[in-house]
């Protein structure tokens, strides 16, 4: 296995029959040499730096039915709620005073924000904020409206794969498309986004094979950010009794992930803090260099359930701020507060 992650580490690539094998075999020691050479790889290509994205998690309505989402249509049980125009662009403002310069503006599919809606929302936030980066995560629109998006400021698009296997994704996503996902992920690349896809870890039904695909799809897609965290069951949803994802395999893939696309920008994820009291801080030692504190108000923030437990519900914007900025120091890397772009795409004029 040494000579395997060596090569990996020297080459940032492996075929998928090596990567099922490395997921399968890997032991409790190879682990810290994979995530050596994963946090050696990130500080080649950006240093210590972790990038720090002010999250508004802006409506919690969604007309897909995921199987494992709290925000699923069938939910009955979720308090739903829509941010106005000025109380996102008074969260961005909230940010923007702390110092934030990305934001990251996610939903569920809500199609009551109109196309027209949303233009007039991003105007709105870069009219005040012209050095900031704007981030999307508002699930599956069409090209045209993707483009007028990105033509109105949007920078970047979160729009995770979920799974590259179509069988699985079909199983997991009753009312969606594995081919429009694809389709809707290769669109926002072309129109010119710095574009973030990404999985779970843990999900009902997944394997070794599985997990080599997304790994591989990753390679071939080359995205700008890789969202990667674990499957944790919600009580709300059809996977309700199944057993989560851990951290420890989350950590392996994230790495994984780090080799493989050197020079993607990926998230310590908010769910690997709340199945583990370090689970950001893990995340980071192998690799990852971005954290997204949430600035959502305080009276929404429990409503965004996309799984139960999550961490840091009641934190005020500035004690967020406070307290991530200790994690990354104390892992021995440094706070950036800049916008954060991803190096082979410089700043829009």
């Amino acid at each position: 296995m040494t000579d395997t992650l060596k090569k990996l580490y020297e080459t940032n690539d492996l075929g998928r029959e090596e990567l099922v094998y490395l997921l399968e075999n890997l032991t409790t020691e190879d682990k810290p040499v994979l995530i050596r050479y994963a946090h050696e790889t990130r500080l080649k290509y950006y240093g210590p730096k972790v990038f720090m994205r002010g999250l508004v998690e802006f409506s919690n309505y969604c007309k897909q039915d995921c199987l494992y989402c709290g925000l699923r249509a069938s939910n009955k049980e979720v308090i739903r709620y829509r941010l106005t125009k000025e109380e996102i662009i008074s969260s961005c403002q909230e940010g923007y005073a702390l110092g934030y310069r990305t934001f990251v503006l996610q939903s569920g599919e809500d199609y009551t924000y109109t196309e027209q809606i949303l233009i007039d929302i991003i105007r709105g936030v870069k009219q005040l904020f012209p050095d900031a980066a704007l981030t999307l995560s508002i699930g599956e629109r069409d090209f045209e409206v993707y483009k007028n998006l990105y033509e109105a400021g949007a920078d970047r698009f979160l729009l995770r794969h979920e799974t590259a296997s179509k069988e699985l994704y079909k199983t997991l996503h009753p009312t969606m498309s594995y081919e429009n996902r694809m389709k809707c992920l290769k669109m926002l690349k072309e129109i010119g986004y710095q574009v973030g896809a990404g999985f779970m870890v843990g999900l009902p039904g997944q394997t070794a094979v599985h997990l080599a695909e997304d790994l591989i799809f990753l390679k071939e897609f080359h995205p700008h950010m890789i969202g990667i965290g674990p499957f944790i069951p919600h009580s709300e949803t059809p996977l309700k009794d199944e057993k989560g994802g851990t951290v420890e395999d989350t950590v392996v893939l994230v790495a994984l992930a780090r080799l493989l696309v050197p020079d993607a920008l990926i998230p310590a994820t908010t769910a690997m803090g709340s199945l583990h009291p370090r689970g950001r801080e893990l995340a980071l030692e192998a690799g990852a260099n971005v954290v997204m504190p949430n600035l959502t108000p305080v009276q929404y923030r429990d409503k965004y359930e996309l799984y139960e437990n999550k961490i840091c519900l009641n934190d005020e914007p500035a004690h967020c701020q406070g307290c991530i900025e200790r994690r990354i120091n104390s892992v021995g890397l440094q706070v950036d507060m800049g916008r954060g772009d991803h190096l082979n795409n410089p700043v829009r004029k």
